[in-house]
C-alpha cells in the first residue's frame, strides 16, 4: 500500500463513508452520502485503488435491474490508515458521518465549498 500524496476534505469524506459501511458501497452511493460531485469522487476512488487503500469489483446481482455497479471497499491496510486520517479530522464528540451530513447540501441551503 502506498501513502497518499495529499489528503483533502473530499478524501476524508470518501474514506469516512467507506469506514462507516458494513458492506461494499457503489460509486453513486458514495457520491450521495458525501455530497461530493462525481468528478471528484470517481477520480479519488481510482487514486485510492491504485494506492492499495481500496479494492473494487463489479456487482454481479443478476436480479437487480439497471446498469452494473462498481463496488468499493477498503483493504485491511487501507482501513487502518483511513481510521488514522479520519481521526485527525473528526471533531470530538462528532462521528465522520455526522460531519459529512453537516456539510451536505440541503434544500434552500447553498453548498459551501470545502
Amino acid at each position: 500500500m502506498e501513502p497518499l500524496e495529499r489528503i483533502g476534505k473530499a478524501t476524508v469524506d470518501v474514506l469516512g463513508v467507506l469506514l462507516d459501511a458494513d458492506r461494499p458501497r457503489w460509486g453513486l452511493e458514495i457520491i450521495t452520502l458525501t455530497g461530493r460531485p462525481s468528478g471528484s469522487v470517481y477520480p479519488l476512488l481510482d487514486r485510492l485503488e491504485r494506492a492499495g487503500w481500496v479494492t473494487s469489483h463489479w456487482d454481479d446481482d443478476a436480479e437487480r435491474r439497471g446498469p452494473r455497479r462498481r463496488m468499493y471497499v477498503l483493504t485491511p491496510d487501507g482501513a487502518k490508515e483511513a481510521v488514522k486520517v479520519c481521526a485527525r479530522q473528526t471533531h470530538p464528540g462528532q462521528t465522520r458521518a455526522g460531519q459529512i451530513a453537516a456539510r451536505a447540501p440541503r434544500p434552500g441551503r447553498p453548498r459551501v465549498a470545502g
